[in-house]
């Protein structure tokens, strides 16, 4: 439900009694992540989304049934030929909904509207609720770094701590989804960890025009966007109006300075050897989810050459991605920018960056 968390906080803070459908899991192609959610108040107002509406009408039932009863749900969406006009999903994946209730007068409710504090802020959090096992917990649980959690499951004290353990571990790696626990004489639960973590960053060296178009639609996608020069009289906030930081910096000794995540993308856009340099034989040795050059052919291999001559190893240089972007046939900063940006996302979330047409796997594709 944190997809929708600025709007849903506002009705949690209000006291207006809503009840909130997530996607739990996905399995196959399916069009949204687990973490899609739906809202329905006891007016019938609607927020969000869960599949991009082949299964909003019954989903949305359900909402208003765990409303009026003040009793959880959960449901199985998935496409069967046998019955064509059932709600299903016509992409052929399945996905599971946890739909919680919250009236007015919930006990769960200043755990809510923390969570969702935290989520519509972008700040580090967890929130553990029971997606399935026996009846029992219903509660929730929003746990923060370094192990400090608000709430309760409702099980009892040996279940809270196993669920804020498994609540580290996936802040820690950043992922929502469903974890098995076992707790000592007690029955087997699957617990549902819903997590928020900050955008992700785009770095960006070089202020040149393309640099402009890469920040309008870094920030499009969702990124923290910083683009760095060395060159001040080039790197002006009026020039990147898009870009959350504009830094005067060499950009390796910007880099060096930072604190980049797995999630992080590099894109080095000066090919200018004085620059390139340096900042890629960083970068090519961090964890970081992509890492691309601007240059053509012959700058690529001339910029090879540079790289192992600075120490860097085959296997750094395979991360490489360069000539940066896919083969769109992009001509202008724009076309180009909407290239790059195609590419970052498909290595983020595994893409081939082939034509749908072409391709026989399935549309939607989520890491685990």
């Amino acid at each position: 439900m944190f997809d929708i968390a600025t709007d849903l906080r506002a009705w949690c803070h209000d006291g207006r009694p809503f009840a909130v459908a997530t996607v739990t899991a996905v399995h196959g192609s399916a069009p949204r992540a687990p973490g899609a959610a739906l809202a329905v108040d006891a007016e019938g107002t609607a927020l969000g989304s869960v599949s991009g509406g082949c299964v909003e009408a019954a989903v949305y039932e359900l909402c208003r049934e765990a409303l009026d009863t003040g009793v959880p749900r959960t449901g199985n969406f998935g496409y069967d030929d046998a019955e064509a006009f059932a709600a299903g999903l016509t992409c052929g994946g399945s996905l599971d909904v946890l739909v919680t209730p919250v009236p007015a007068d919930a006990p769960t409710r200043p755990v809510l509207a923390a969570a969702l504090d935290a989520a519509a802020e972008r700040a580090d959090a967890a929130l553990v609720r029971v997606a399935g096992g026996p009846e029992g917990p219903v509660g929730a649980l929003l746990v923060t770094p370094g192990g400090d959690a608000l709430g309760t499951l409702g099980g009892g004290e040996a279940l809270d701590r196993a669920a804020v353990a498994e609540a580290t571990r996936a802040l820690a790696a950043g992922r929502t989804g469903t974890a098995p626990l076992a707790v000592a004489d007690a029955a087997p639960l699957t617990l549902f960890v819903e997590v928020s973590v900050p955008p992700p960053r785009l770095l960006i060296f070089g202020a040149v025009d393309f640099a402009a178009a890469l920040a309008t639609a870094g920030a499009f996608l969702g990124h923290r966007v910083t683009v760095c020069d060395a060159r001040p009289v080039f790197t002006t906030p009026a020039r990147f109006p898009a870009a959350h930081e504009v830094v005067v910096d060499w950009p390796h000794r910007y880099l060096d300075a930072q604190r980049p995540d797995p999630r992080t993308a590099v894109c080095v856009l000066t090919h200018e050897e004085r620059f390139d340099v340096p900042v890629l034989t960083r970068a090519l040795r961090l964890p970081l989810a992509y890492v691309g050059a601007m240059g053509s052919r012959r700058t690529h291999e001339d910029r090879l050459r540079r790289l192992r001559d600075a120490g860097s190893t085959e296997a750094e240089l395979a991360r490489l991605r360069s000539p940066i972007g896919l083969d769109l046939g992009a001509r202008t900063p724009q076309e180009t920018a909407l290239s790059i940006a195609a590419e970052i996302v498909a290595v983020t979330h595994g893409g081939s960056g082939a034509p749908l047409t072409d391709t026989t796997r399935p549309i939607h594709q989520h890491t685990p």
